[in-house]
């Protein structure tokens, strides 16, 4: 199937999307292996700064319709904060999966992350034609939960015992935005 190419450039009130590259890697590495800013993301394995480096220049998706990973910059004053994903998007079906996190915690709790999610739905449902964008939150992680109700997700389900984290199982929210009920 031939993929379309996606502009890859969102801006927010006080964030920026952007193509993330090789100059990105050690931020990426330095995230990952910050058990705070990891703590409801699956446990990956760890990995070395040269495997970053390389998943970004030769490996990672080549933000085409179907698989789209963009870099969180404040606008204020240029920082890359975190990340943003959009994948596994088919035009069939108008539906793709959302990922993100924010890696500096410094900016924590300041409206990026929300400003984030709002800026990547709009770009999924303007530019990527979207119908319906979906993710999966830990329950107990209360300030996600929040912030994806606060923009408009809705609660859809939920899948029991799916991530274990600190020796015990915990479960996640499916959650939902269709085109129409970002606010």
């Amino acid at each position: 199937m031939r993929r379309h190419t996606v502009v890859m450039n969102a801006r927010g009130e006080t964030v920026e999307l952007r193509a993330m590259g090789t100059p990105d890697a050690e931020a990426l590495w330095r995230w990952n292996h910050d058990p705070d800013v990891m703590r409801w993301m699956g446990e990956g394995y760890p990995q070395s700064p040269a495997r970053v480096h390389r998943w970004l220049a030769e490996e990672r998706p080549r933000n085409d319709f179907g698989d789209v990973l963009l870099g969180v910059e404040v606008i204020a004053d240029g920082t890359l904060i975190g990340l943003v994903r959009l994948h596994g998007a088919e035009p069939e079906t108008g539906c793709a999966d959302l990922d993100i996190y924010l890696g500096e915690k410094e900016y924590w709790g300041k409206g990026h992350g929300t400003d984030a999610v709002r800026t990547a739905c709009r770009f999924g449902f303007d530019k990527m034609r979207l119908h319906r964008i979906q993710l999966t939150v830990a329950t107990e992680n209360a300030p996600a939960v929040h912030l994806y109700r606060k923009v408009g997700f809705v609660e859809e389900g939920r899948l029991r015992h799916t991530f274990r984290r600190d020796g015990r199982w915990g479960d996640k929210f499916v959650m939902g935005l269709l085109a129409g009920e970002l606010t």
